[in-house]
């Protein structure tokens, strides 16, 4: 087997361009081969930072040891979502298998890959395992192995499920992710206890991947703070504590309205974030996005606890013609759940948008932002600051193994993350990083 790395190739003919492997890619290319000390291992896990090498290893060694030693058989591919899937190891497992001279078919409506060669016909499966109800899509099949891609982004009862189908002689598991929180039920339950396990356990820095810059390093180093540079720069499984956003930053984060409005030109978004509530408070958050840069100008904050009046879905959709005046053409972006609200405001001839209500997703991206500069709030919004001092991790789930914010006066951090998710992708701040070092 040649130790090189494929990496995205920019033209449909040439599959891949190969860059050198490193000594812990190498293995997890080689750990299942006949000669390998660890060939009767039932499984590997391979975690640590983001852009490490991990994924790419681990998808190419899956497949090849597949079909190397199995024909006829089922296996999964798994990831939180099938979108998420599908760009994450999907796109390059196709080309790595046509590479390597396989027959690739997709049928997408049955979510599957069929890849052949010779007399060799395997069949490999994919999921989503956004939620515990996940664990029913994979029931029934018979698996003579199982990939996970970010495994720590699944729920327990999803893997378990998974894991439980792979019931053919030889088969075995493979999973990958970043850190996350030391009592995360995967850091518990299979990390910790590996060798009980008989699993493989390899643990990957930026510096295990070889096809990345020093100049790349450094940019991605830029973009986190605090326990996501611990988690997914440095690789650690750590403890989420304090102040959920102490990347903020005054001079950075923050700007005066009054003498600085850079969105009023024809290069800006109009956005409107909007946390709904009835009993709970409602916010919106007033923003223009130009492709770089959040700038949050405005809020309106109804309190029914403190204002004495819970309001109706007709009313708060009032007060939001009111809060935008004549400009109209702002795209509304409402949390999914608030389907009442969304059919009024569509009703109302609104632009609406379904928020990603990724929790932690959204915490690291919106914590990325700020810390590259690129989500900027005006000083005049007096609850979105007095939130911004009190959004801090809940002590008590962290000791439950769950990672989340206490839900207590967080209705204008939703909006903005709402806000920031939403519209920002890998892509986008893989740019943002790009623009900051290009003008530093």
């Amino acid at each position: 087997m040649a130790a090189t790395l494929p990496t995205r190739s920019r033209t449909q003919t040439e599959v891949f361009q190969f860059k050198p492997f490193s000594r812990k890619q190498k293995k997890v290319l080689t750990w299942w081969l006949p000669n390998s000390p660890y060939h009767e291992y039932d499984g590997i896990i391979a975690d640590g930072a983001i852009r490490s090498g991990k994924t790419v290893s681990m998808e190419t060694s899956f497949l090849l040891w597949a079909m190397n030693t199995f024909s006829d058989q089922n296996f999964a591919l798994c990831g939180k979502t099938i979108g998420s899937l599908r760009r994450n190891v999907l796109k390059d497992f196709k080309k790595i298998a046509i590479s390597r001279g396989y027959n690739v078919d997709e049928k997408r409506s049955e979510k599957l890959i069929t890849i052949s060669k010779g007399p060799v016909t395997n069949y490999f499966y994919y999921f989503g395992g956004r939620d515990e109800a996940s664990q029913d899509l994979i029931q029934g099949i018979t698996l003579a192995g199982v990939l996970f891609d970010e495994v720590a982004l699944m729920p327990e009862s999803f893997v378990n499920q998974a894991t439980g189908r792979c019931s053919v002689e030889g088969s075995k598991y493979w999973f990958n992710c970043n850190p996350e929180g030391r009592l995360h039920w995967f850091k518990v339950n299979w990390i910790n206890n590996y060798l009980e396990k008989r699993l493989l356990y390899l643990h990957f820095t930026m510096e295990d991947n070889l096809s990345l810059s020093d100049v790349i390093k450094e940019r991605y180093r830029r973009m986190y703070v605090g326990v996501f540079y611990n988690r997914f720069i440095l690789g650690r499984w750590c403890a989420a504590e304090g102040i959920i956003y102490d990347c903020w930053n005054e001079k950075r984060n923050s700007f005066d309205a009054n003498v600085n409005r850079p969105w009023e030109n024809d290069l800006y978004t109009h956005y409107v974030a909007v946390d709904y509530g009835t009993t709970n408070p409602t916010v919106f958050l007033d923003a223009y996005d130009d492709g770089d840069t959040f700038w949050v100008t405005r809020e309106y904050y109804h309190d029914p606890s403190v204002e004495q009046k819970q309001k109706t879905t007709s009313e708060h959709a009032d007060d939001l013609d009111a809060f935008l005046g004549n400009e109209r053409d702002a795209v509304i972006i409402v949390d999914p759940a608030a389907e009442d609200f969304k059919l009024e405001l569509r009703n109302r001839g609104y632009r609406v948008k379904n928020a990603n209500n990724d929790v932690l997703e959204g915490i690291r991206t919106t914590a990325a932002m700020m810390q590259m500069g690129a989500l900027k709030v005006d000083n005049s919004l007096r609850k979105f600051r007095a939130e911004l001092e009190t959004y801090v991790w809940d002590q008590k789930a962290k000791e439950r193994g769950e990672e989340k914010p206490v839900k207590q006066k967080d209705h204008a951090m939703d909006a903005m993350r709402y806000l920031v998710k939403t519209l920002t992708n890998r892509s986008r701040m893989d740019r943002v990083a790009r623009n900051r070092e290009e003008a530093a």
